[in-house]
């Protein structure tokens, strides 16, 4: 079955650093798009980042265009979120999702960036 499982997530400063990791299993994962969101509790879930199956395309959701970067790695079955000069607003519960309908989703992993 389709298993998205993130890690990489913690405690940061601001102006740190953080790599998150998606790993996935049970698909093949050069047949799909994958996205990065993030959600804050009593807030939508909100787009992050897409890269198409290729890794030839990204799309970046507003405030994190030039600090954030995805990648993927189609032959290690990972996916990555590069994640430069946090800031506090970046706070918030990070999830891997597969493009498709439907959507997959991994368990999440939390974000916290202090001031």
């Amino acid at each position: 079955q389709v298993r998205l499982v993130e890690s990489g997530g913690g405690l940061v400063q601001a102006g740190g650093s953080l790599r998150l990791t998606c790993t996935t299993s049970g698909f093949k994962l050069s047949d799909w798009g994958m996205s990065w969101y993030r959600q804050v509790p009593g807030q939508e879930r909100q787009l992050v980042a897409f890269i198409a199956s290729t890794g030839l395309m990204t799309n970046y959701g507003g405030g994190v265009k030039g600090r954030f970067t995805v990648s993927r790695n189609n032959y290690e079955n990972q996916v990555y979120l590069q994640m430069d000069r946090l800031k506090p607003e970046d706070t918030a519960t990070y999830y891997c999702s597969r493009s498709g309908n439907p959507r997959y989703w991994g368990q999440g992993t939390q974000v916290t960036v202090s001031s």
